[in-house]
């Protein structure tokens, strides 16, 4: 025993000093490992937040986009400025009353102002204004009024000297009342879109997917509670955007209808507001791509959620090539373990 006691001592001396520089290599290796492996990951977080910030921003610039051309839409038609006055549903002439082929309807279309009439009327959302075609432009706009509709028999009346009287197609009458309920709805729907295109500003860019940082976990667990609530909100702010829009256009299209089927008989000429269409539709098509990203971000968050549960889960293949490798690792260690004990008795032999 004492001569296998001084055999290990001397072995243990010669094999320290090679074991001890393996060791010292060993944790030098694994220092520059770690200092790697925080320097990739600070990149990749400061790379991660640049990203979502960006994102986030382009959420925002999509919303303001809309809520500019809704507000342009709300605004229409309320002054004689430049934008705001050329903004309107529809434009009703006046200017040729008398028509052409009657001797001297020029004269007369001008001498039609004496009675109060004036060449043309047009419709915004809160009011309507009146001018003149000879380069004199809008003279007046009503006080704007919430839930206006726009009733041109009213107004025309209101408008003739005491006495006098103009000759309007029979179907006005008869869609009046519709007109009053489908501007109310009109109005509040348009009022509520803008209100919630503005709150999509700030809400929206929330839903961006966090996957965008791997690293900063706060963020991940923000949207995953967000996700679906601020897409729900955007496909409401969706809805009552279209909504708004599809009535104003139905029923402005419906007013210039029934003054284009009367024209031969009345002279009296209604031209859509081209201007004010394109500001709506443009705002629904910024609201629908706001929309069609959240959608995207959910639907790319579900695939993503499916390939880390695939990629966790190991196939019946992988899983019995492991049973066998830890048999293996098993019958190795032994093995191992027998050679060592064989080792022993021998040197304990020659001892």
């Amino acid at each position: 025993m004492i001569i296998l006691d001084s055999f290990r001592r001397r072995k243990g001396e010669q094999t320290s000093p090679e074991s001890q520089d393996l060791s010292s290599d060993q944790s030098r290796a694994d220092a520059e490992n770690r200092a790697g492996a925080d320097n990739t990951t600070h990149t990749g977080d400061r790379r991660g937040r640049a990203a979502v910030i960006r994102h986030r921003i382009f959420y925002s610039i999509i919303y303001l986009i809309a809520l500019i051309f809704i507000i342009l839409v709300i605004i229409g038609s309320t002054s004689d400025r430049a934008v705001i006055g050329q903004t309107y549903f529809i434009k009703i002439d006046l200017s040729n009353v008398i028509p052409r082929s009657v001797p001297d309807a020029v004269l007369i279309n001008s001498i039609a102002r004496t009675i109060g009439l004036h060449d043309f009327y047009q419709v915004g959302l809160w009011n309507f204004c009146e001018g003149y075609a000879d380069g004199t432009g809008i003279t007046h706009c009503s006080e704007p009024k919430k839930l206006y509709y726009f009733n041109p028999v009213d107004i025309l009346m209101s408008e003739l000297l005491s006495g006098a009287t103009i000759a309007l197609p029979s179907d006005i009458d008869k869609i009046l009342n519709i007109i009053r309920t489908v501007s109310a709805w009109m109005f509040s729907l348009f009022i509520v879109s803008a209100v919630l295109i503005f709150l999509c500003i700030f809400l929206t860019p929330l839903s961006v997917p966090s996957s965008l940082t791997p690293y900063t976990s706060k963020h991940r667990a923000v949207s995953k509670r967000l996700f679906i609530p601020l897409t729900l909100f955007a496909f409401l702010t969706f809805f009552v955007t279209i909504a708004a829009s599809v009535l104003a256009t139905a029923m402005f299209t419906v007013f210039k209808i029934v003054f284009s089927s009367n024209a031969v008989e009345f002279n009296i000429d209604a031209e859509l507001g081209t201007r004010m269409l394109a500001f709506m539709w443009i705002a629904v098509g910024f609201v629908l791509f706001g929309l069609f990203l959240h959608v995207r971000s959910i639907l790319w968050w579900c695939c993503c959620c499916c390939c880390r549960r695939r990629s966790r889960d190991p196939s019946p293949g992988e899983k019995n090539v492991g049973n066998g490798a830890d048999g293996n690792g098993q019958e190795g260690s032994g093995g191992g373990e027998k050679e060592k004990m064989s080792r022993w008795r021998r040197m304990r032999g020659n001892a």
